[in-house]
């Protein structure tokens, strides 16, 4: 499967192992909903554990700056 990825000159292929959960973007949003969204609250069913994971999310689509720091890495820029 990775051997059928185009290859061009202008791009480099960085290897990444196979588990960094470091490395994950998504990673970071769930660390940032639980410390900040989820923490020391107790649910008292499902709806209400998805209910706050929703809210947690739209008020977290709704801040951009801080979705896109959290999102982004220093050494993944653009040059």
């Amino acid at each position: 499967m990775a051997q059928d990825i185009p290859t061009y000159e202008n791009v480099t292929l960085l290897r990444l192992p196979a588990c960094a959960p470091e490395l994950n973007s998504s990673e970071r949003l769930w660390e940032w909903m639980r410390e900040h969204e989820q923490s020391n609250k107790a649910f008292e069913g499902y709806e209400d554990i998805v209910d706050c994971c929703c809210n947690a999310w739209n008020k977290l689509c709704s801040e951009a700056v801080r979705l896109f720091s959290l999102c982004s890495r220093q050494w993944a820029l653009m040059q």
